[in-house]
C-alpha cells in the first residue's frame, strides 16, 4: 500500500508549480483529480517534443486523472463544489483572486470544510503592492534577484530550468505532508499560502546576507567566489573538467597527485585559501596549463586515484547516455514515454506510474457536471 492511498487532492492547476507539487503526490499513491479549462492546461502546448505532445505536461502529470469544468458557468461551478465536498486537500495556482470571484475563497472553504486542506500557490501572496501581479518562473528569477548572480560577467542569465516553479512545487508538497500529519492527529484541515517570490527569497538567503554584510556576489559562470580552484578547465582534448577544491589537504594532493607540483602549496601565493582567491589567475592558470597538456581520459583517472572532486562539463546528449541516469516509462495519449525517475527510491518498495491523461480523461466513474473528452 502506497502512503497516500484513500488520499483525494482536486487540483485546480495550470503550467508547472503545482502541476509539479500534485504528481509527487500521486507518485505516492494519493488521487488527483486535475480540473481542466474546456481548452485545458495551458502547458499542454509549451513544446511538442514527447511524442507530439508537451515535455512539462508529461513530466508533470502522470498518475492524474482529467476532468473539464467551465467555471465560468454555474453548473462547472456546482461540479467543482462537489468535488472538493469529499476530498482532502485542495491545491490551486489560478490567477490571484480568481478563486474568490469564483465563490471559492478560502475562508468559505475552511468554515464548510474544516478539514479540508487547502494550498494556494501565488507569485507574490496575498498582501503588497505585488499581490494582484500575474508571475511565471522567469519573471520571479528577474524579480528576486537571482538572474542578477547566474551567468558570467557579461551579464544576468536564467537558470536553465524552471528552478521558480520547481522549488514552489517541492515547497508545496513538502507543506501539504506536513498539512496530513497535523490533520492526523487534530482532524482539522489548514490554509497554506505559498509565494513564489518567498520561495525564491528563501533559497537567496545565503547571497543576500553577503550583499547585506558589503560582499555582493559577482557572476563567475562556473567559479566559486570564494574558493579556488574551483571552476572548469579544459583537457588537451577539449573537454571541460570541474574540479572543487575544498580543503589545505586537497589542494596539496591536486599539487602532487595531478599537477605533478608537490612544492606549488609552499609559495606563498598559493599558499592557503585566502591567498589563492586573491590570486586566482595566477592559480587557474596553474592548473590551466597542466590540464591543457593531458587527454581527457588520462586527467580523469588521476583526478579519480587523487580522490579530487570533479565532474564533466556534459550536455543533455550527454545526460541522455549518463551511466547514473534512471528512468521510468509512463503511458501517455500518444504512447510511452522515457524520461528521468523521481529521485527518492523506498527500499525494497518498487513504485509503479500511473499514465499521463487526455483533457478530460478519467478512468473511475463519472460525476455529474464533468465533461468528457469525445
Amino acid at each position: 500500500m502506497l502512503p497516500l492511498e484513500g488520499i483525494k487532492v482536486i487540483a485546480v492547476e495550470q503550467a508547472v508549480a503545482a502541476p509539479f507539487c500534485s504528481s509527487r503526490l500521486a507518485d505516492a499513491g494519493a488521487e488527483i483529480i486535475k480540473v481542466e479549462r474546456p481548452e485545458g492546461d495551458f502547458a499542454r502546448g509549451y513544446d511538442a517534443a514527447a511524442k507530439g505532445q508537451s515535455s512539462y505536461f508529461v513530466w508533470l502529470n502522470r498518475g492524474k486523472h482529467s476532468v473539464v469544468i467551465d467555471l465560468a458557468t454555474r453548473e462547472g461551478r456546482a461540479s467543482l463544489e462537489e468535488l472538493i465536498a469529499g476530498a482532502d486537500v485542495l491545491l490551486q495556482n489560478l490567477k490571484p483572486g480568481s478563486m474568490d470571484k469564483l465563490g471559492f475563497s478560502m475562508a468559505r472553504l475552511r468554515k464548510d470544510y474544516p478539514a479540508l486542506i487547502c494550498c494556494t500557490i501565488s507569485g507574490y501572496g496575498d498582501d503588497g503592492p505585488y499581490a494582484d501581479r500575474k508571475a511565471y518562473d522567469l519573471l520571479i528569477q528577474a524579480e528576486s534577484g537571482l538572474a542578477s548572480i547566474t551567468g558570467g560577467p557579461e551579464g544576468p542569465s536564467r537558470v536553465g530550468v524552471s528552478i521558480v516553479d520547481i522549488a514552489t512545487g517541492a515547497t508545496a508538497h513538502a507543506s501539504i505532508l506536513e498539512a496530513l500529519i497535523a490533520r492526523s492527529r487534530s482532524g482539522q484541515g489548514a490554509d497554506i499560502r505559498i509565494s513564489m517570490f518567498d520561495v525564491m527569497a528563501d533559497w537567496l538567503a545565503v547571497p543576500l546576507i553577503n550583499s547585506e554584510a558589503g560582499n555582493p556576489p559577482q557572476r563567475m559562470a562556473l567559479a566559486h567566489p570564494s574558493i579556488a580552484p574551483y571552476g572548469v578547465f579544459h583537457s588537451k582534448d577539449g573537454k571541460g573538467i570541474l574540479i572543487s577544491i575544498q580543503s589545505e589537504r586537497e589542494w596539496k594532493k591536486l599539487c602532487a597527485e595531478v599537477l605533478g607540483q608537490p612544492g606549488l602549496p609552499d609559495d606563498p601565493r598559493f599558499t592557503n585559501m585566502v591567498e589563492r582567491v586573491r590570486n586566482r589567475k595566477l592559480t587557474d592558470k596553474a592548473v590551466g596549463d597542466l590540464f591543457a597538456t593531458l587527454s581527457r581520459d588520462d586527467l580523469l583517472k588521476r583526478l579519480a586515484d587523487a580522490d579530487i572532486a570533479f565532474a564533466e562539463v556534459n550536455t543533455m546528449a550527454d545526460l541522455s547516455t549518463h551511466p547514473h541516469l534512471r528512468r521510468i516509462e509512463v503511458a501517455t495519449p500518444n504512447g510511452v514515454v522515457s524520461h528521468p525517475a523521481p529521485a527518492a527510491i523506498f527500499v525494497g518498495e518498487p513504485r509503479h506510474y500511473g499514465a499521463v491523461p487526455a483533457i478530460g480523461e478519467r478512468t473511475d466513474r463519472p460525476q455529474t457536471g464533468l465533461r468528457k473528452s469525445s
